[in-house]
C-alpha cells in the first residue's frame, strides 16, 4: 500500500470553553446560578460584588435585538466594570433607618434617668443591667425588636419527639421503662410510627445475649402501650390500621365507631375503594352504619406525626415578572434574581503591568472572568426574550385566565427568535414567570393541540383547566365520570377521547368518580 500526502478541507462545530460555560448556565434554574456564583467568587480573585451603578442596570426590551453570540474580539475589548442586575437603590437611607433606633434608644435612656422613682406610678422602671457586670442589651420598645420577637417565634419548632420527651416527665417509671421509653420515643419516624419490631428493637441491642433481648422486649412492651396514651393520638402505631384505631378509641362509644374499628381489622384496600357492601357483610353493620364509619375515619389523622415536622417551605421567585401596561402587558427581568459581578480593577490593573509566565496564568483567570459576566449577561437576555414571545403569543392567557391557552410548541419559539429548540427547552426549565393570575414555570405555557370541531385547536392546559371547572360543579351525590367528561367536552366542539380525560385527570391529582362520590 502506497503512502501518500492530501489535502481536504472540512466544517465541523467545536464548542468552545466558553460556548459549554454558556449552556451550563443557561439550564441553571435560579437556586443553582447563586451557587455557581458564589463558587466562582471563591475560585477566581478577579470576580467580585458590585456595590455601584452598573453599565447595563436593567435588561429591558431594547436589547431583544442584540444578537445572542457576539465577537470574542468585541467582548475582550469591553469594560472590566460590567455588571449584572439592577440597581440596589436607597442604601444611604437604610443606613440612616438602621441608625435611627439607636439614637431613640440612647434618647430614651437619658430620658429614663431623668425620672424620678417616687413618681405617679405611670412609668415602669426596669433595672439595669450594666450594675451588675453583664453586656446584655437593654430592650428597646420599638417595631424592629417586635418583628424580631416574631420571627423567633415563628423559628422555634418543637419536634415530635420533644413533644413526648416532655409528656413523659410526668410518668413514675423506672429507670429501665424509662430508657425503654426513651429509646423508643427516638426510634419513630417523621410521621409517628414505629417501624421496626420490638423484637429487632431488643435483639439490636442485646446482641447475641437471648436473655438480654427478651427482659428488654418486655420492657419495651410496656413502654408501648404507655406510648400509645399519649399525644397525638396514633404515636407508636406500626401500621396505618394500628394507627386509625388508637385515635378511635378516643372518639365517642356508637354505632360508626364500633363500625369504624371493625373495619381497621379488615383489608385497607377495601376502605380506600369505599367498598361498602363488602365491608357491611365482613363487619356485619348496616350499609348507613358503614358510610357513617367511613365519614367517621376520614376525619381522623393517618400521620399524627406530620404536625411536628419542620418543613423548609422553598418559595420559588420568579425570573420575569409580568404586569399590566396600558392595553398590553410589560416584561421585565426580576432584579432581586440578577446577580451583580464585576472584574475587580485594582487585580486587572495589575495583571497589564505584569509579564512573564506566572502574568499569563493570571490573565487566563482574568479571561475566565470576563467570559462568566458576558455569559450571565447572555443567559438573561434569552430569558427576557423568550419570556416576551410567549407572552405574545399568550395575550389572551393573560387577559382571560388559563382557559384561553392557545396552543405552542418549542418549534415556534425557536423559529421566531432564530434559536434552537434545545436551547428554548433550556430557558423555560426551572425558570418562573410571576402573572396576573399567579407564577407559573415558562414550560407551563407550552401544550399539544386538540383538534375542535370547527377545525381549529385547543390547547392541551384550557382542556384541563375544563376538565376542572366540569369536576368543581359536579354533584358530589353524583359525580361525572370519564365518559360523562368526555361528552360535555364535545359539546364545546373538542374531541377528546376518554382515555385522554383519564390522563389529564390524573395529572390535575383528581380522584376518580368512585372515590369523588359523597357516601
Amino acid at each position: 500500500m502506497k503512502q501518500g500526502l492530501s489535502l481536504r478541507v472540512s466544517q465541523h462545530l467545536a464548542l468552545t470553553p466558553q460556548l459549554q460555560q454558556s449552556i451550563r448556565l443557561l439550564q441553571l434554574s435560579t437556586l443553582e446560578l447563586s451557587q455557581e456564583v458564589e463558587q466562582m467568587l471563591d475560585e477566581n480573585p478577579f470576580l467580585e460584588v458590585s456595590e455601584d451603578a452598573a453599565v447595563r442596570e436593567e435588561f429591558g426590551l431594547d436589547h431583544l435585538n442584540t444578537p445572542v453570540s457576539q465577537d470574542n474580539q468585541e467582548f475582550e475589548s469591553a469594560t472590566d466594570s460590567i455588571a449584572v442586575g439592577a440597581q440596589d437603590a436607597g442604601l444611604s437611607s437604610q443606613n440612616d433607618q438602621a441608625s435611627t433606633p439607636e439614637a431613640n434608644a440612647e434618647v430614651s435612656s437619658e430620658a429614663k434617668l431623668e425620672e424620678s422613682w417616687e413618681g405617679d406610678g405611670t412609668v415602669e422602671s426596669a433595672p439595669d443591667d450594666s450594675e451588675w457586670g453583664g453586656d446584655a442589651p437593654a430592650r428597646k420598645n420599638n417595631a424592629d425588636d417586635s418583628d424580631a420577637e416574631a420571627s423567633d417565634l415563628a423559628s422555634s419548632h418543637e419536634s415530635l419527639q420533644d413533644h413526648l420527651h416532655r409528656q413523659s416527665l410526668s410518668l413514675r417509671l423506672s429507670d429501665e421503662d424509662r430508657a425503654a421509653l426513651h429509646f423508643l420515643i427516638e426510634s419513630l419516624n417523621d410521621d409517628g410510627y414505629l417501624e421496626d419490631s420490638l423484637a429487632s428493637l431488643a435483639a439490636g441491642l442485646a446482641g447475641d445475649d437471648l436473655n438480654d433481648a427478651e427482659a428488654l422486649e418486655q420492657h419495651f412492651a410496656i413502654a408501648l402501650k404507655l406510648l400509645h396514651h399519649m399525644e397525638p393520638a396514633g404515636v407508636g402505631a406500626r401500621n396505618l390500621a394500628e394507627c386509625l384505631g388508637l385515635q378511635l378509641l378516643d372518639c365517642r362509644d356508637c354505632d360508626a365507631t364500633r363500625a369504624a374499628m371493625a373495619m381497621c381489622k379488615q383489608p385497607m384496600e377495601l376502605l380506600a375503594k369505599r367498598d361498602v357492601k363488602r365491608l357491611s357483610q365482613l363487619c356485619g353493620f348496616s350499609d348507613a352504619v358503614i358510610k357513617e364509619a367511613i365519614g367517621v375515619i376520614g376525619r381522623l389523622d393517618p400521620k399524627p406525626g406530620r404536625r411536628f415536622v419542620n418543613v423548609e417551605r422553598n418559595l420559588v421567585v420568579p425570573d420575569v415578572l409580568v404586569v399590566p401596561s396600558g392595553r398590553g402587558f410589560k416584561v421585565t427581568l426580576n432584579g432581586d434574581v440578577m446577580p451583580r459581578l464585576r472584574v475587580h480593577d485594582i487585580y486587572a490593573n495589575a495583571i497589564k503591568q505584569h509579564k512573564g509566565q506566572s502574568g499569563q496564568a493570571l490573565q487566563q483567570r482574568l479571561q475566565e472572568a470576563r467570559w462568566f459576566i458576558k455569559n450571565i449577561q447572555q443567559r438573561f437576555d434569552t430569558i427576557l426574550r423568550v419570556s416576551t414571545a410567549i407572552v405574545e403569543r399568550q395575550k389572551n392567557f393573560f387577559s382571560h385566565g388559563e382557559l384561553a391557552m392557545r396552543p405552542l410548541v418549542l418549534r415556534e419559539i425557536a423559529d421566531e427568535l432564530g434559536l434552537h429548540e434545545s436551547t428554548i427547552s433550556r430557558v423555560t426549565t426551572a425558570k418562573y414567570m410571576s402573572t396576573p393570575f399567579g407564577t407559573f414555570e415558562l414550560k407551563y405555557f407550552f401544550g399539544s393541540a386538540l383538534g375542535t370541531e370547527t377545525g381549529g385547536n385547543a390547547s392541551s392546559t384550557a382542556v384541563r383547566a375544563l376538565i376542572k371547572q366540569f369536576v368543581l360543579a359536579e354533584s358530589s351525590k353524583k359525580p361525572l365520570s370519564d365518559n360523562q367528561i368526555s361528552e360535555m367536552l364535545k359539546e364545546q366542539g373538542i374531541e377528546c377521547a376518554r382515555r385522554t380525560v383519564a390522563k389529564y385527570r390524573e395529572a390535575l391529582r383528581i380522584a376518580p368518580a368512585t372515590l369523588r362520590k359523597a357516601l
